[in-house]
């Protein structure tokens, strides 16, 4: 009684809200409050509906620019997307269902939980301390510090509310298909003659972006494919992975293809034909350069072979292109300014541009923001090799085998990129990382289909 109470004043009062919009504001409000109500709706009575959606939007959405954001690190404006909108409706309706049902708990307690607060403590602390002496914009700041969090709301949301083994397999398969989509996209980008990206990213594209969301989902699927029962899933795997590997190279993002070499070694190392394996990759690496496309060979060269100009970096008898050269005076800069302010930083946003991910932490949040950084990293890959050990379905070995190639893949992508706090890189990481953090607890309904573990699994997450 008490929640149809509850839902009746709910509707009423969304009824009187959309009779209120009608008379005050255009139609294109009314239009996106009335999808939002949809997706509320939607998300509340069916919560794996909603992650279908959210899956989707993460690479399939459009950006807004809303406006130019003073004292930015990016030197752009601040981009909105679907999913930031639709990850606000979905996590209303998640503290929506948890207040009416609370034993489904908040906060499923996970070996991420303690790193995850102190990165996210530190990031706002250092910034509080950077707003107070004048170093950094509120507003900006503001913006960037509620996108980390948004990744890590993804994390909790997926955690608390994966439920068996057969729930897990619909979200990754979705999670394939909008790879394999966002790739086709991609390849049609190629007969262009430009550095392709992601769809809908605007004006100006981010190859590297697109390529290290590429090297990361392509090491989930590499890593499902190790550990394949089925032909058919090795087929599908396999045309997948051939699809992603022609847009990944036409990104032409050096940082990506570094990436891409532990990812293949972790691969090698963990599947059971590790010879056969390493000759083929030792094989692979011989041909390339006969293999690859002419713009894959070109870029790779272009790092020692651009043409002379100013603010070029020599290191012995080897001058480096400008957009290496510029990484290396900007960390000279940084270690020149960061014995400055050691302790706290000068705050998110509140130093200049800084296109890799260890110095950024670094100079923003301080030599204690880089430790709980490091800590949160360690955490993830502690999580993960300790699955490893336990799991024995091998669907879910793979996945986890994937997810720790993708994130050491991701950490050498780091180094030419802000990789962990790009929002089309993060969200499907930290998604899949929601997955791998119940793993242990699922594997048993995986083995026996027993639904009488349901009831414990959520006592445990309630009790958390």
């Amino acid at each position: 009684m008490r929640t149809t109470n509850l839902l009746l004043v709910f509707f009423l009062a969304v009824a009187l809200l959309v009779g209120f919009l009608i008379s005050q504001y255009p139609p294109t409000i009314l239009i996106w409050v009335t999808l939002a109500f949809a997706i509320f709706t939607i998300t509340f009575v069916k919560f794996e509906w909603g992650l279908y959606i959210l899956i989707f939007s993460m690479l399939l959405s459009p950006e807004i620019t809303i406006g130019e954001t003073a004292g930015s690190s990016l030197k752009r404006g601040v981009t909105l997307r679907f999913e930031d909108f639709l990850l606000l409706v979905i996590g209303l309706s998640w503290f929506a269902k948890n207040a009416l049902n609370k034993e489904l708990g908040l906060f499923l307690k996970t070996p991420l939980n303690k790193p995850i607060f102190f990165y996210i403590l530190a990031c706002i602390v250092s910034t509080a301390i950077g707003i107070a002496f004048g170093d950094v914009g509120a507003k900006t700041s503001s913006l960037f510090i509620i996108k980390y969090i948004e990744y890590f709301i993804v994390f909790f949301i997926v955690a608390n509310q994966v439920e068996d083994a057969a729930q897990i397999r619909r979200l990754v398969f979705c999670l394939l298909l909008t790879c394999f989509i966002t790739s086709i996209i991609g390849i049609l980008q190629i007969p262009g003659g430009e550095r392709i990206s992601a769809p809908f990213e605007g004006e100006r594209g981010e190859p590297n972006t697109l390529g290290g969301y590429l090297l990361f989902v392509g090491a989930i699927a590499a890593g499902l494919l190790i550990k394949a029962e089925y032909p058919k899933s090795k087929h599908y795997l396999i045309i997948l992975l051939a699809t992603i590997m022609l847009p990944f190279l036409f990104t032409q993002s050096r940082s990506s293809y570094l990436g891409m070499i532990p990812v293949c070694c972790i691969l090698g190392l963990l599947t059971k034909r590790k010879v056969i394996v390493f000759g083929l990759l030792s094989i692979v690496f011989l041909m390339s350069p006969l293999l690859l496309p002419s713009q894959v060979k070109n870029r790779v060269m272009y790092t020692f072979t651009q043409p002379e100009a100013s603010g070029q970096v020599r290191v012995g008898d080897v001058r480096l292109d400008t957009s290496t050269s510029a990484r290396i005076a900007t960390l000279k800069e940084i270690i020149r300014d960061w014995p400055k302010k050691p302790v706290f930083g000068y705050g998110v946003t509140g130093y200049g541009f800084i296109d890799s991910q260890l110095p950024r932490v670094l100079i923003e949040t301080g030599i204690l923001g880089l430790l709980a950084f490091l800590y949160l990293i360690y955490a993830i890959i502690r999580l993960t090799l300790n699955n490893l050990k336990e799991l024995k379905d091998p669907y879910f070995q793979g996945l986890t085998i994937g997810f720790l190639a993708g994130t050491i893949g991701l950490l050498f992508h780091s180094l030419g990129a802000n990789t962990f706090i790009i929002v089309r890189i993060m969200e499907p990481f930290w998604f899949v990382a929601g997955i791998i953090a119940v793993l242990p607890t699922l594997e048993p309904q995986s083995e026996t289909q027993s639904q009488e573990s349901k009831p414990q699994f959520r006592r445990f997450a309630s009790a958390s």
